[in-house]
């Protein structure tokens, strides 16, 4: 049950920075199944892969399936969960100023760049 609830977060939160910013796979669902899921760096990448699968391809998701780098559960609730927070994050992002969307972004990269650098 915890995972799923992680997993539906994950979901909405790259469903909603991708609304708002056009990001979602490698900046935020990554780092969230590394960091709090407990999955490693290829397991996080292969599982964002199944749930950005439609738009990124089926060959990628094969290659990570192939050595055991994919969780396709955990794919298959982000990819759901990512559908409405997109919808969401769209909806705040055409009602906000371009000013404060454009700082918005070069934060959330900042706080993102600086977990990954000090790997905690």
């Amino acid at each position: 049950m915890r995972d799923l609830l992680l997993f539906l977060m994950t979901g909405l939160v790259a469903g909603i920075t991708s609304g708002l910013f056009g990001i979602g796979g490698g900046v935020v669902i990554i780092p969230a199944l590394m960091y709090f899921v407990g999955f490693d760096q290829l397991k996080a990448q292969g599982t964002s892969i199944i749930a950005l699968l439609p738009p990124v391809g089926m060959l990628a998701f094969i290659e990570y399936q192939k050595k055991g780098n994919a969780d396709l559960y955990a794919g298959l609730i982000i990819c759901i969960a990512m559908l409405i927070g997109a919808k969401f994050g769209a909806q705040i992002a055409n009602r906000t100023s371009l000013d404060i969307m454009k700082k918005a972004l070069g934060l959330f990269f900042a706080l993102v760049g600086a977990k990954i650098y000090l790997g905690k």
